[in-house]
Protein backbone atom coordinates (compact mmCIF):
# COMPACT_ATOMS: atom_id res chain seq x y z
CA UNK A 1 0.00 0.00 0.00
CA UNK A 2 1.23 3.59 -0.08
CA UNK A 3 2.13 6.18 2.58
CA UNK A 4 -0.53 6.34 5.41
CA UNK A 5 -0.81 10.34 3.56
CA UNK A 6 -1.26 8.52 -0.06
CA UNK A 7 -3.57 6.38 1.45
CA UNK A 8 -5.95 9.17 2.98
CA UNK A 9 -5.39 11.47 -0.31
CA UNK A 10 -6.59 8.40 -2.55
CA UNK A 11 -9.92 9.02 -4.42
CA UNK A 12 -11.66 7.38 -8.05
CA UNK A 13 -13.59 9.96 -10.58
CA UNK A 14 -17.23 10.17 -10.05
CA UNK A 15 -18.34 8.26 -13.06
CA UNK A 16 -16.15 5.38 -11.95
CA UNK A 17 -18.18 1.93 -12.70
CA UNK A 18 -17.88 -0.62 -10.51
CA UNK A 19 -19.22 -3.96 -9.84
CA UNK A 20 -19.28 -7.87 -9.87
CA UNK A 21 -18.35 -10.92 -12.60
CA UNK A 22 -19.05 -14.04 -13.24
CA UNK A 23 -18.77 -16.52 -15.71
CA UNK A 24 -21.22 -18.91 -17.66
CA UNK A 25 -20.14 -22.10 -17.24
CA UNK A 26 -19.40 -21.48 -13.31
CA UNK A 27 -23.19 -20.45 -12.56
CA UNK A 28 -25.30 -20.93 -15.09
CA UNK A 29 -26.14 -24.90 -15.15
CA UNK A 30 -29.18 -25.60 -17.17
CA UNK A 31 -26.34 -27.55 -19.67
CA UNK A 32 -29.16 -29.37 -21.16
CA UNK A 33 -31.59 -27.22 -21.38
CA UNK A 34 -33.26 -25.19 -24.59
CA UNK A 35 -31.08 -26.84 -26.70
CA UNK A 36 -27.16 -26.28 -25.50
CA UNK A 37 -24.75 -28.05 -26.58
CA UNK A 38 -21.38 -29.71 -24.95
CA UNK A 39 -18.55 -27.31 -24.21
CA UNK A 40 -14.94 -28.50 -23.89
CA UNK A 41 -15.87 -28.21 -19.68
CA UNK A 42 -18.76 -30.23 -20.14
CA UNK A 43 -16.93 -33.14 -21.39
CA UNK A 44 -13.63 -32.65 -19.17
CA UNK A 45 -16.00 -32.56 -15.96
CA UNK A 46 -17.12 -36.37 -17.06
CA UNK A 47 -13.32 -36.98 -16.62
CA UNK A 48 -12.94 -39.33 -13.51
CA UNK A 49 -10.14 -37.09 -11.34
CA UNK A 50 -10.07 -34.31 -13.38
CA UNK A 51 -11.93 -31.75 -10.97
CA UNK A 52 -11.62 -32.38 -7.38
CA UNK A 53 -15.06 -33.04 -6.08
CA UNK A 54 -16.19 -35.08 -8.87
CA UNK A 55 -18.30 -32.10 -9.85
CA UNK A 56 -19.65 -30.32 -12.90
CA UNK A 57 -21.47 -26.76 -13.60
CA UNK A 58 -24.33 -29.36 -14.59
CA UNK A 59 -26.81 -27.18 -11.83
CA UNK A 60 -23.77 -24.58 -10.43
CA UNK A 61 -25.55 -21.62 -9.22
CA UNK A 62 -28.65 -22.47 -11.40
CA UNK A 63 -28.57 -19.06 -12.98
CA UNK A 64 -29.74 -19.86 -16.22
CA UNK A 65 -32.98 -19.91 -13.91
CA UNK A 66 -32.63 -17.63 -11.37
CA UNK A 67 -30.65 -14.50 -13.34
CA UNK A 68 -34.20 -12.28 -12.60
CA UNK A 69 -32.80 -12.49 -8.57
CA UNK A 70 -29.13 -12.60 -9.38
CA UNK A 71 -30.23 -9.11 -10.97
CA UNK A 72 -32.45 -8.26 -8.14
CA UNK A 73 -29.10 -8.86 -5.84
CA UNK A 74 -26.63 -6.45 -8.24
CA UNK A 75 -29.37 -3.78 -7.74
CA UNK A 76 -29.63 -4.37 -3.96
CA UNK A 77 -25.69 -4.46 -3.17
CA UNK A 78 -25.44 -1.22 -4.98
CA UNK A 79 -23.43 -2.40 -8.44
CA UNK A 80 -23.32 -0.09 -11.03
CA UNK A 81 -22.05 -2.97 -13.74
CA UNK A 82 -22.57 -6.37 -14.06
CA UNK A 83 -19.34 -8.40 -16.21
CA UNK A 84 -20.61 -12.01 -17.19
CA UNK A 85 -20.12 -14.24 -20.33
CA UNK A 86 -21.73 -16.21 -23.36
CA UNK A 87 -21.71 -19.71 -23.48
CA UNK A 88 -21.30 -20.09 -26.88
CA UNK A 89 -22.85 -23.70 -27.03
CA UNK A 90 -26.01 -22.20 -25.77
CA UNK A 91 -26.10 -19.94 -28.81
CA UNK A 92 -24.54 -22.47 -31.51
CA UNK A 93 -24.75 -25.41 -29.87
CA UNK A 94 -22.14 -26.87 -32.63
CA UNK A 95 -20.23 -23.86 -32.65
CA UNK A 96 -19.69 -23.76 -36.41
CA UNK A 97 -20.45 -20.64 -39.03
CA UNK A 98 -22.54 -23.17 -40.72
CA UNK A 99 -23.96 -24.70 -37.74
CA UNK A 100 -27.63 -23.23 -36.52
CA UNK A 101 -28.15 -20.82 -34.31
CA UNK A 102 -30.29 -21.79 -31.03
CA UNK A 103 -32.98 -18.98 -30.91
CA UNK A 104 -33.82 -19.84 -27.24
CA UNK A 105 -29.96 -19.59 -26.20
CA UNK A 106 -29.70 -16.39 -28.06
CA UNK A 107 -33.12 -15.04 -26.13
CA UNK A 108 -31.69 -15.98 -22.67
CA UNK A 109 -29.15 -13.19 -22.91
CA UNK A 110 -31.51 -10.94 -24.62
CA UNK A 111 -33.71 -11.35 -21.01
CA UNK A 112 -30.05 -11.11 -18.93
CA UNK A 113 -29.65 -7.45 -20.92
CA UNK A 114 -33.02 -6.23 -20.53
CA UNK A 115 -33.30 -6.59 -16.99
CA UNK A 116 -29.69 -5.69 -16.55
CA UNK A 117 -30.85 -2.38 -18.25
CA UNK A 118 -34.38 -1.86 -16.17
CA UNK A 119 -32.27 -2.01 -13.16
CA UNK A 120 -29.89 0.50 -13.67
CA UNK A 121 -26.92 -1.89 -14.29
CA UNK A 122 -24.59 -1.89 -16.98
CA UNK A 123 -23.99 -4.97 -18.99
CA UNK A 124 -20.07 -5.92 -19.42
CA UNK A 125 -19.97 -8.74 -21.90
CA UNK A 126 -17.61 -11.48 -22.20
CA UNK A 127 -17.54 -13.78 -25.48
CA UNK A 128 -15.36 -16.11 -24.52
CA UNK A 129 -14.92 -17.49 -20.68
CA UNK A 130 -13.20 -21.00 -21.59
CA UNK A 131 -15.98 -22.81 -22.34
CA UNK A 132 -15.19 -23.76 -26.04
CA UNK A 133 -18.41 -25.65 -27.92
CA UNK A 134 -17.01 -29.39 -28.47
CA UNK A 135 -18.12 -29.89 -31.63
CA UNK A 136 -15.60 -27.42 -32.20
CA UNK A 137 -12.70 -29.52 -30.33
CA UNK A 138 -14.07 -32.32 -32.17
CA UNK A 139 -14.29 -31.70 -35.90
CA UNK A 140 -10.54 -29.70 -36.11
CA UNK A 141 -9.12 -29.16 -32.69
CA UNK A 142 -10.34 -25.91 -31.87
CA UNK A 143 -7.63 -23.12 -31.10
CA UNK A 144 -4.74 -25.27 -32.94
CA UNK A 145 -6.60 -24.84 -36.41
CA UNK A 146 -6.27 -20.89 -37.56
CA UNK A 147 -7.82 -21.34 -40.67
CA UNK A 148 -11.26 -22.79 -38.94
CA UNK A 149 -11.08 -21.50 -35.49
CA UNK A 150 -10.84 -17.91 -36.95
CA UNK A 151 -13.79 -18.16 -39.18
CA UNK A 152 -16.15 -19.75 -36.12
CA UNK A 153 -15.01 -17.25 -33.75
CA UNK A 154 -15.34 -14.53 -35.84
CA UNK A 155 -18.63 -16.12 -37.07
CA UNK A 156 -19.80 -16.25 -33.06
CA UNK A 157 -18.50 -12.55 -32.74
CA UNK A 158 -20.87 -11.30 -34.68
CA UNK A 159 -24.12 -13.25 -34.10
CA UNK A 160 -23.63 -11.35 -30.51
CA UNK A 161 -22.93 -7.89 -31.28
CA UNK A 162 -25.86 -7.84 -34.04
CA UNK A 163 -28.05 -8.88 -31.05
CA UNK A 164 -27.05 -7.42 -28.09
CA UNK A 165 -24.83 -4.63 -30.03
CA UNK A 166 -27.78 -2.18 -29.57
CA UNK A 167 -27.53 -2.46 -26.11
CA UNK A 168 -24.49 -3.33 -24.85
CA UNK A 169 -21.64 -1.04 -24.63
CA UNK A 170 -18.72 -3.19 -23.12
CA UNK A 171 -17.44 -6.13 -24.88
CA UNK A 172 -14.69 -8.55 -24.34
CA UNK A 173 -12.93 -10.58 -26.57
CA UNK A 174 -11.37 -13.78 -23.95
CA UNK A 175 -10.98 -13.98 -20.79
CA UNK A 176 -7.18 -14.87 -19.73
CA UNK A 177 -5.84 -16.69 -22.48
CA UNK A 178 -2.92 -17.67 -20.70
CA UNK A 179 -5.48 -19.88 -18.79
CA UNK A 180 -6.88 -21.63 -21.78
CA UNK A 181 -3.64 -22.01 -23.65
CA UNK A 182 -1.28 -22.91 -20.18
CA UNK A 183 -3.49 -24.77 -18.27
CA UNK A 184 -5.02 -25.86 -21.25
CA UNK A 185 -2.75 -26.99 -23.36
CA UNK A 186 0.44 -27.27 -21.08
CA UNK A 187 -0.08 -27.93 -17.43
CA UNK A 188 -3.31 -30.21 -18.58
CA UNK A 189 -5.08 -29.07 -15.65
CA UNK A 190 -8.05 -27.21 -17.52
CA UNK A 191 -10.03 -28.72 -20.45
CA UNK A 192 -8.91 -29.88 -22.85
CA UNK A 193 -6.22 -31.33 -20.56
CA UNK A 194 -3.93 -31.76 -23.50
CA UNK A 195 -0.58 -32.20 -21.82
CA UNK A 196 2.80 -33.42 -22.78
CA UNK A 197 2.41 -35.66 -19.42
CA UNK A 198 1.34 -38.92 -20.55
CA UNK A 199 0.52 -39.91 -17.82
CA UNK A 200 -2.45 -36.85 -17.64
CA UNK A 201 -3.66 -37.43 -21.09
CA UNK A 202 -2.39 -39.20 -24.29
CA UNK A 203 -2.48 -36.28 -26.26
CA UNK A 204 -0.65 -32.98 -26.64
CA UNK A 205 2.73 -31.38 -26.77
CA UNK A 206 3.18 -28.63 -24.37
CA UNK A 207 6.19 -27.67 -26.18
CA UNK A 208 4.40 -26.24 -28.94
CA UNK A 209 0.95 -26.16 -28.54
CA UNK A 210 0.28 -23.18 -25.85
CA UNK A 211 1.71 -20.90 -27.97
CA UNK A 212 -0.09 -22.00 -31.31
CA UNK A 213 -3.23 -21.82 -29.46
CA UNK A 214 -2.33 -18.58 -27.75
CA UNK A 215 -1.28 -17.34 -31.72
CA UNK A 216 -4.53 -18.15 -33.24
CA UNK A 217 -6.64 -16.32 -30.26
CA UNK A 218 -4.96 -13.61 -31.00
CA UNK A 219 -5.35 -13.35 -34.36
CA UNK A 220 -9.29 -14.16 -34.26
CA UNK A 221 -9.16 -11.64 -31.19
CA UNK A 222 -7.48 -9.09 -33.60
CA UNK A 223 -10.27 -10.05 -36.56
CA UNK A 224 -13.38 -9.98 -34.10
CA UNK A 225 -12.10 -6.38 -33.55
CA UNK A 226 -11.97 -5.45 -36.75
CA UNK A 227 -15.59 -6.50 -37.26
CA UNK A 228 -16.82 -5.18 -34.50
CA UNK A 229 -15.43 -1.63 -35.52
CA UNK A 230 -16.23 -1.50 -38.92
CA UNK A 231 -19.98 -2.72 -38.99
CA UNK A 232 -21.41 -2.21 -35.61
CA UNK A 233 -18.97 0.38 -33.57
CA UNK A 234 -20.38 3.30 -35.67
CA UNK A 235 -23.97 2.82 -35.06
CA UNK A 236 -23.43 0.82 -31.83
CA UNK A 237 -20.94 3.20 -30.35
CA UNK A 238 -19.23 0.22 -28.19
CA UNK A 239 -15.89 -0.31 -26.83
CA UNK A 240 -14.00 -3.40 -27.12
CA UNK A 241 -10.39 -5.30 -25.61
CA UNK A 242 -9.60 -8.68 -23.84
CA UNK A 243 -9.37 -9.57 -20.44
CA UNK A 244 -5.17 -10.28 -19.27
CA UNK A 245 -4.30 -12.03 -16.31
CA UNK A 246 -0.98 -11.46 -14.08
CA UNK A 247 0.27 -11.80 -10.93
CA UNK A 248 2.62 -9.14 -9.39
CA UNK A 249 6.64 -10.94 -9.09
CA UNK A 250 8.58 -10.03 -6.51
CA UNK A 251 12.33 -11.77 -5.98
CA UNK A 252 13.35 -14.37 -4.11
CA UNK A 253 16.31 -12.55 -3.24
CA UNK A 254 16.33 -9.19 -3.64
CA UNK A 255 20.39 -8.68 -3.65
CA UNK A 256 20.64 -11.25 -7.02
CA UNK A 257 20.65 -9.36 -10.22
CA UNK A 258 19.20 -12.63 -11.79
CA UNK A 259 16.28 -12.95 -9.90
CA UNK A 260 15.60 -9.47 -10.32
CA UNK A 261 15.63 -9.99 -14.27
CA UNK A 262 13.65 -13.11 -13.98
CA UNK A 263 10.49 -11.06 -12.70
CA UNK A 264 10.28 -8.62 -15.26
CA UNK A 265 10.67 -12.03 -17.90
CA UNK A 266 7.94 -13.83 -15.77
CA UNK A 267 5.39 -10.36 -16.27
CA UNK A 268 6.72 -10.62 -19.86
CA UNK A 269 6.02 -14.45 -20.11
CA UNK A 270 2.40 -14.45 -18.63
CA UNK A 271 1.05 -10.50 -19.40
CA UNK A 272 3.39 -8.98 -21.98
CA UNK A 273 2.76 -12.44 -24.47
CA UNK A 274 -0.74 -10.99 -24.97
CA UNK A 275 -0.21 -7.46 -24.03
CA UNK A 276 2.65 -6.87 -26.53
CA UNK A 277 1.30 -8.51 -29.28
CA UNK A 278 -2.00 -5.92 -29.19
CA UNK A 279 0.03 -2.72 -28.00
CA UNK A 280 3.63 -3.11 -30.23
CA UNK A 281 2.94 -5.67 -32.60
CA UNK A 282 5.20 -8.24 -31.58
CA UNK A 283 5.96 -10.83 -29.19
CA UNK A 284 8.53 -9.99 -26.40
CA UNK A 285 12.21 -10.45 -27.25
CA UNK A 286 12.81 -13.05 -23.79
CA UNK A 287 10.53 -15.18 -25.46
CA UNK A 288 11.77 -15.21 -28.52
CA UNK A 289 15.02 -15.75 -27.28
CA UNK A 290 14.09 -19.06 -24.99
CA UNK A 291 11.44 -20.25 -27.72
CA UNK A 292 12.71 -19.92 -30.95
CA UNK A 293 10.35 -21.00 -34.13
CA UNK A 294 8.36 -22.98 -31.22
CA UNK A 295 6.83 -19.51 -30.71
CA UNK A 296 4.80 -18.65 -34.05
CA UNK A 297 6.09 -15.69 -36.28
CA UNK A 298 3.04 -12.41 -37.00
CA UNK A 299 2.38 -12.13 -40.66
CA UNK A 300 2.16 -8.52 -42.20
CA UNK A 301 -1.21 -9.19 -42.19
CA UNK A 302 -1.37 -10.62 -38.89
CA UNK A 303 0.15 -7.22 -37.50
CA UNK A 304 -2.30 -5.46 -39.22
CA UNK A 305 -5.50 -7.24 -37.59
CA UNK A 306 -3.74 -7.53 -34.02
CA UNK A 307 -1.61 -4.45 -32.70
CA UNK A 308 -3.74 -1.50 -31.88
CA UNK A 309 -6.94 -3.87 -31.41
CA UNK A 310 -7.95 -2.84 -27.70
CA UNK A 311 -10.43 0.25 -27.02
CA UNK A 312 -9.23 -0.59 -23.36
CA UNK A 313 -7.15 -3.37 -21.37
CA UNK A 314 -9.00 -5.71 -18.82
CA UNK A 315 -6.73 -6.49 -16.09
CA UNK A 316 -7.74 -10.01 -13.85
CA UNK A 317 -5.54 -10.03 -10.57
CA UNK A 318 -5.25 -11.46 -7.46
CA UNK A 319 -2.27 -12.52 -6.14
CA UNK A 320 1.64 -12.09 -5.99
CA UNK A 321 4.88 -14.44 -6.34
CA UNK A 322 8.70 -14.78 -5.30
CA UNK A 323 10.46 -15.55 -8.22
CA UNK A 324 13.87 -17.24 -8.41
CA UNK A 325 15.97 -17.53 -11.12
CA UNK A 326 17.13 -20.87 -12.96
CA UNK A 327 20.59 -22.12 -13.30
CA UNK A 328 20.01 -24.63 -15.92
CA UNK A 329 18.87 -24.70 -19.03
CA UNK A 330 14.95 -23.98 -20.05
CA UNK A 331 12.72 -27.58 -20.47
CA UNK A 332 11.10 -27.86 -23.80
CA UNK A 333 7.92 -27.47 -21.76
CA UNK A 334 8.63 -24.52 -19.89
CA UNK A 335 6.03 -21.82 -19.97
CA UNK A 336 7.63 -18.63 -17.58
CA UNK A 337 10.78 -17.66 -18.56
CA UNK A 338 12.80 -20.81 -16.72
CA UNK A 339 12.19 -19.93 -12.98
CA UNK A 340 10.62 -21.09 -10.20
CA UNK A 341 7.69 -19.08 -8.26
CA UNK A 342 7.82 -19.14 -4.62
CA UNK A 343 5.55 -17.53 -1.71
CA UNK A 344 8.18 -17.06 0.14
CA UNK A 345 11.15 -15.34 -0.01
CA UNK A 346 15.50 -16.00 0.28
CA UNK A 347 14.60 -14.76 4.61
CA UNK A 348 11.05 -17.51 4.57
CA UNK A 349 8.89 -14.18 4.82
CA UNK A 350 5.58 -14.96 3.09
CA UNK A 351 4.58 -12.64 0.50
CA UNK A 352 0.88 -13.11 2.10
CA UNK A 353 -1.49 -14.85 4.14
CA UNK A 354 -2.52 -18.31 2.74
CA UNK A 355 -6.25 -19.07 1.39
CA UNK A 356 -8.32 -22.20 -0.19
CA UNK A 357 -6.32 -21.39 -2.73
CA UNK A 358 -2.50 -22.66 -3.23
CA UNK A 359 -1.31 -20.30 -5.77
CA UNK A 360 -3.43 -16.76 -3.75
CA UNK A 361 -1.86 -14.90 -1.11
CA UNK A 362 -3.30 -11.22 -1.00
CA UNK A 363 -0.14 -8.54 -1.74
CA UNK A 364 -1.99 -5.48 -2.23
CA UNK A 365 1.34 -3.41 -2.57
CA UNK A 366 1.56 -5.82 -5.69
CA UNK A 367 -1.41 -4.96 -7.47
CA UNK A 368 -0.20 -1.40 -7.14
CA UNK A 369 2.74 -2.01 -8.91
CA UNK A 370 1.54 -4.06 -11.19
CA UNK A 371 -1.37 -2.11 -12.75
CA UNK A 372 1.07 0.73 -13.14
CA UNK A 373 3.78 -1.34 -14.97
CA UNK A 374 0.90 -2.51 -17.51
CA UNK A 375 -0.20 1.34 -17.90
CA UNK A 376 3.38 2.49 -18.12
CA UNK A 377 4.61 -0.48 -21.04
CA UNK A 378 1.57 0.24 -23.05
CA UNK A 379 1.19 4.14 -22.89
CA UNK A 380 -1.19 4.51 -20.69
CA UNK A 381 -4.23 2.36 -21.63
CA UNK A 382 -7.57 3.04 -20.69
CA UNK A 383 -8.13 0.06 -18.13
CA UNK A 384 -11.10 -1.70 -16.15
CA UNK A 385 -9.83 -4.12 -13.60
CA UNK A 386 -12.05 -6.95 -15.09
CA UNK A 387 -11.43 -9.75 -12.05
CA UNK A 388 -10.26 -8.95 -8.74
CA UNK A 389 -11.62 -11.05 -5.56
CA UNK A 390 -9.73 -13.83 -3.06
CA UNK A 391 -11.29 -17.29 -1.00
CA UNK A 392 -11.00 -17.96 2.04
CA UNK A 393 -9.59 -21.16 4.06
CA UNK A 394 -11.58 -23.24 5.32
CA UNK A 395 -14.52 -21.71 4.09
CA UNK A 396 -16.41 -24.79 2.74
CA UNK A 397 -16.18 -25.87 6.35
CA UNK A 398 -17.61 -23.17 8.37
CA UNK A 399 -20.99 -22.85 9.41
CA UNK A 400 -23.17 -20.44 7.46
CA UNK A 401 -23.62 -17.73 9.93
CA UNK A 402 -19.63 -17.88 9.80
CA UNK A 403 -19.25 -17.90 6.15
CA UNK A 404 -21.57 -14.76 5.85
CA UNK A 405 -18.72 -13.40 7.98
CA UNK A 406 -16.34 -13.19 5.93
CA UNK A 407 -13.84 -10.45 7.55
CA UNK A 408 -10.73 -11.88 5.33
CA UNK A 409 -12.35 -11.16 2.30
CA UNK A 410 -13.55 -7.66 3.63
CA UNK A 411 -9.87 -6.62 4.42
CA UNK A 412 -9.05 -8.10 0.68
CA UNK A 413 -11.18 -5.96 -1.14
CA UNK A 414 -10.43 -2.88 1.25
CA UNK A 415 -6.41 -3.39 0.35
CA UNK A 416 -6.83 -3.88 -3.00
CA UNK A 417 -9.11 -1.46 -4.30
CA UNK A 418 -7.32 0.95 -2.33
CA UNK A 419 -4.34 0.28 -4.03
CA UNK A 420 -5.70 1.06 -7.06
CA UNK A 421 -7.74 4.53 -6.01
CA UNK A 422 -3.85 4.98 -5.30
CA UNK A 423 -2.47 4.13 -8.73
CA UNK A 424 -5.41 6.58 -10.24
CA UNK A 425 -4.75 9.26 -8.03
CA UNK A 426 -0.63 9.29 -8.28
CA UNK A 427 0.37 6.90 -10.52
CA UNK A 428 -1.41 8.11 -13.63
CA UNK A 429 -3.10 5.32 -14.25
CA UNK A 430 -6.19 5.55 -16.69
CA UNK A 431 -8.94 3.17 -14.33
CA UNK A 432 -12.16 3.23 -15.17
CA UNK A 433 -14.04 0.74 -13.66
CA UNK A 434 -13.68 -2.79 -11.02
CA UNK A 435 -15.73 -6.02 -11.20
CA UNK A 436 -15.11 -7.84 -8.15
CA UNK A 437 -14.62 -11.76 -8.50
CA UNK A 438 -17.43 -12.96 -7.71
CA UNK A 439 -20.56 -12.30 -6.91
CA UNK A 440 -21.46 -15.86 -6.04
CA UNK A 441 -20.11 -18.47 -4.89
CA UNK A 442 -19.84 -20.94 -8.23
CA UNK A 443 -18.02 -23.85 -9.84
CA UNK A 444 -14.54 -23.02 -9.18
CA UNK A 445 -13.06 -25.25 -12.31
CA UNK A 446 -10.83 -27.72 -11.34
CA UNK A 447 -11.30 -26.89 -7.64
CA UNK A 448 -15.25 -27.83 -8.25
CA UNK A 449 -17.13 -26.74 -5.34
CA UNK A 450 -14.35 -26.77 -2.58
CA UNK A 451 -13.74 -23.08 -2.80
CA UNK A 452 -15.64 -20.06 -2.65
CA UNK A 453 -14.62 -16.99 -3.95
CA UNK A 454 -18.49 -15.52 -3.63
CA UNK A 455 -19.53 -12.33 -2.03
CA UNK A 456 -22.88 -13.75 -1.96
CA UNK A 457 -22.90 -17.81 -0.30
CA UNK A 458 -25.02 -20.17 -2.61
CA UNK A 459 -26.45 -22.98 0.12
CA UNK A 460 -26.01 -25.71 -3.16
CA UNK A 461 -27.94 -28.24 -0.48
CA UNK A 462 -30.73 -25.85 0.47
CA UNK A 463 -32.19 -24.80 -2.86
CA UNK A 464 -29.76 -22.46 -4.15
CA UNK A 465 -30.76 -20.45 -1.92
CA UNK A 466 -28.59 -16.74 -2.29
CA UNK A 467 -27.05 -15.54 1.55
CA UNK A 468 -24.94 -12.01 0.87
CA UNK A 469 -21.59 -12.30 2.93
CA UNK A 470 -20.49 -9.17 4.57
CA UNK A 471 -18.17 -8.29 2.26
CA UNK A 472 -21.11 -8.17 -0.59
CA UNK A 473 -22.30 -4.89 1.04
CA UNK A 474 -18.61 -3.87 2.10
CA UNK A 475 -17.55 -2.97 -1.65
CA UNK A 476 -20.23 -0.71 -1.65
CA UNK A 477 -18.81 1.42 1.20
CA UNK A 478 -15.77 1.28 -0.23
CA UNK A 479 -16.41 2.63 -3.49
CA UNK A 480 -18.60 5.56 -1.96
CA UNK A 481 -16.35 6.88 0.40
CA UNK A 482 -13.28 7.05 -2.78
CA UNK A 483 -15.52 8.56 -5.18
CA UNK A 484 -17.47 10.72 -2.98
CA UNK A 485 -13.70 11.72 -2.02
Amino acid sequence: MGSVEETKKAHLPKDFLWGFATASYQIEGAIHEDGRGDSIWDTFCRIPGKIADGSSGETACDSYHRYKEDIALLKDLGAKAYRFSISWSRVIPLGGRDDPINEKGLQYYESVVDQLLANGIEPMITLFHWDLPQALHDRYGGFLNQEEYLKDYVNFARVMFKALGPKVKKWITYNEPWCTTILGYNIGQFAPGHTSDRQKNPVGDGSTDPWKAGHNILISHGAAVKVYREEFKPSQSGVIGITLNGDWVEPWDADDEQDVEACERKLEFSIAWFGDAIYKGEYPASMRKQLGDRLPKFTEEEIALVKGSNDFYGMNHYTADYVKHLETSPEPDNFNGNLETHKTNKQGHAIGPETQSPWLCPYAPGSRKLIKWISDRYDRPIMYVTENGTSLKGENDKSTDEILEDDFRVQYFQDYITAMAEAFTFDNVDVRGYMAWSLLDNFEWAEGYETRFGVTFVDYEGGQKRHPKKSARAIGDIFKILIES
